[in-house]
């Protein structure tokens, strides 16, 4: 299937009411029906495409929705319903890491969240890593300081790893993140500036010998 046909494939999703969803949840969670199964992961096929729009002039796009769509499975899967959490927050981190996970591998992820600023008004990335070096602006465009920043971001734990891409790379709010990954606002700063300190003392220690 080619990225046009899927898109158009989309548009024949309809979205589920309230109501619906949670007799699908029910119907799969409690007693195992596939078909509910398969609906509510064809009924959120669209939170795969918002994932991966801004990879779509890539050339090898649908592998990055296939690896979106395992990531969705995958929530579908361990979500529980239960713990209150909105399955789209509980989602989206699994795609986003997916595809994340694939880009990292095929080395087609850029540094373009560096400029990114946090949809809060905080600092962009390069910004908070400015003190590595005077002329970090200019190196920040480099393909060696982009594939350290790469390697640095995967040695990260993996929360402060999926706040740092959720609010540099998506823009997304520190309390949508917090409902995602289930832990409080002020936790996500805390994970967010530990993030960063990580990954600068790793790009300083390069910035040294550069």
């Amino acid at each position: 299937m080619q990225f046009e046909q899927y898109v158009a494939a989309l548009q024949q999703v309809k979205t589920l009411s309230p109501e619906r969803e949670r007799r699908l949840w029910q119907a799969y969670k409690e007693e195992g029906q596939s078909e509910a199964r398969r609906l509510l992961i064809e009924s959120y096929q669209p939170l795969v495409f918002k994932q991966a729009v801004p990879y779509r002039n890539l050339q090898n796009i649908m592998d990055i929705v296939q690896e979106g769509t395992i990531g969705l499975i995958e929530a579908v899967e361990s979500y529980d319903p239960q713990r209150g959490v909105a399955f789209s927050l509980f989602a989206v981190h699994r795609i986003r890491g997916r595809m994340l996970n694939y880009l990292h591998k095929e080395g087609r992820v850029d540094v373009a969240c560096m400029d990114a600023r946090p949809a809060d008004g905080g600092l962009t990335l390069k910004e908070n890593l400015m003190d590595l070096s005077p002329s970090v602006t200019e190196q920040a465009e480099s393909n060696e300081l982009a594939a350290r920043l790469h390697q640095a971001m995967e040695r990260l734990p993996a929360r402060e790893r999926a706040v740092l891409e959720s609010m540099y790379m998506q823009s997304e709010e520190a309390g949508d993140v917090a409902a995602g990954l289930q832990v409080s606002k002020s936790h996500i700063y805390r994970l967010q500036k530990n993030g960063i300190r990580r990954v600068r003392g790793m790009l300083s220690r390069f910035m040294q010998h550069w």
